[in-house]
């Protein structure tokens, strides 16, 4: 795995912050907070999105990003637990995962390896 997936999955992590604070941010250092994860997570996702391809970048970015807000959701806000959501969220991330196998990374001219 090269840096610029280590970006995506890094840029997938604050998403899942930055959601959980949009419901949950009720005071100006939460909504602080909230805004500092977007900034970190969309700049991470497009430095990638410059040398990897962009739909797969995304893909990943939201799928990642997705099943750890609802796995945050149910760990540490009381979110019901339904089985349905779990087998959906595996199947959302099997896409991702197979996305990621079956693409793959092309240097552009004039980068380094």
């Amino acid at each position: 795995m090269n840096k610029d997936w280590i970006k995506v999955f890094i840029a997938a992590f604050f998403e899942i912050f930055w959601v959980i604070g949009l419901k949950h941010a009720n005071d100006f250092w939460t909504w602080v907070g909230t805004v500092i994860a977007i900034i970190v997570s969309f700049s991470l996702m497009i430095m990638a999105g410059r040398k990897l391809p962009v739909g797969t970048v995304y893909a990943v970015f939201v799928g990642i990003g997705t099943a750890g807000t609802v796995f945050s959701e149910f760990l540490f806000f009381g979110e019901p637990f339904k089985v349905e959501k779990v087998l959906l969220i595996l199947l959302l991330l099997a896409g991702v995962i197979g996305l990621k196998l079956v693409t793959t990374d092309k240097v552009q001219e004039g980068d380094e390896s």
